[in-house]
């Protein structure tokens, strides 16, 4: 599995060869989805929803210190608290961070 993003949008490579991409002109939503699994694995996913159904699930180690984050603070609105609230949550839940 590859991510990354640039000046359009955010795309992952999944191993399968399977693309999940999204542009920034058609993301809706950002959700925040944390599981009770860390730490040992990944246990914290931004979920980013597109405008015509397509969408990206971004591990949160996948994208190397803090530049995604630093991106989808620059949208309007965005809920650092809900950031907050995430990264301390250790259980299965789901935290609404934008919403266009």
């Amino acid at each position: 599995m590859s991510v990354w993003f640039d000046d359009v949008g955010v795309h992952r490579r999944l191993s399968d060869g399977a693309m999940e991409e999204v542009a920034w002109a058609n993301l809706v939503r950002v959700e925040i989805l944390t599981t009770d699994e860390g730490p040992a694995v990944d246990d914290l996913f931004w979920v980013l929803h597109g405008a015509n159904g397509t969408g990206c699930v971004v591990p949160s180690e996948a994208v190397p210190g803090d530049a995604l984050l630093v991106r989808l603070q620059a949208l309007p609105g965005f809920d650092n608290e809900a950031v907050i609230r995430a990264m301390s949550e250790t259980g299965n839940a789901r935290f609404l961070a934008w919403e266009k």
